[in-house]
């Protein structure tokens, strides 16, 4: 005798509303083309999508330290070319460094008597550019002369060095009583060209004038 689903018990009503509702709900979550299904999709390529990003981001945070760094790394190497430029400059700067021999011969309480330029030397990296200087002055103040040459912020080589005592009034200027040695000497010093300058050297440079103090 068959029974209508109205007359079966409730707790039979209950699991077939239960397993209607199981079905339902696994043919929308499986079921190709589903709403459920498609949405389940669009989730997972979502999560695809921000794995890879996630990625990708960490890649760049490395090449942001790396950047970092190399900023870092740039900054010092300006400031060491600033420094070697000042060491050894890219054009001749003759005004500069005969005013920084002028600064170092007046604080030791020496005269420069003479100034020569001599003709600039080519070499493979670099030019010389030599100046013969006359000086007098006490013996130990052209020792300090020397001296601070050799701490100026600019290369400075002195050579051909000659030094004669100051007596019986013969001298070429007027001196102090307290100068007791006068001679000559060549003090070169060094410059680079820039780099978007041609550094063939030019054919018979020749000496520029000479500067002559009293």
């Amino acid at each position: 005798m068959a029974i209508s689903f109205k007359e079966a018990p409730w707790y039979i009503q209950a699991l077939l509303f239960v397993a209607l509702a199981v079905v339902l709900l696994a043919a929308g979550e499986y079921t190709p083309g589903s709403p459920v299904a498609q949405a389940r999709t669009d989730l997972q390529q979502l999560r695809d999508q921000e794995a890879k990003l996630n990625q990708e981001v960490s890649g760049l945070q490395v090449y942001e330290r790396r950047y970092t760094e190399f900023m870092l790394e740039m900054n010092a190497l300006n400031k060491q070319l600033e420094t070697l430029k000042t060491i050894v400059p890219e054009g001749k700067e003759a005004d500069e460094f005969m005013r920084l021999l002028q600064g170092a011969a007046s604080a030791s309480g020496v005269s420069i008597r003479h100034l020569v330029a001599q003709a600039v030397v080519a070499r493979e990296y670099h030019y010389e550019m030599p100046f013969q200087i006359e000086v007098d002055g006490p013996y130990f103040s052209i020792v300090d002369f020397f001296a601070r040459l050799s701490r100026l912020s600019r290369i400075i080589n002195v050579g051909d060095l000659t030094l004669s005592g100051v007596g019986g009034g013969k001298t070429k200027y007027p001196v102090r009583p307290s100068t007791t040695v006068a001679g000559t000497c060549t003090v070169t010093t060094f410059f680079t060209m820039p780099a978007n300058v041609s550094t063939t050297p030019a054919a018979g440079v020749q000496p520029t004038s000479a500067v002559t103090t009293k």
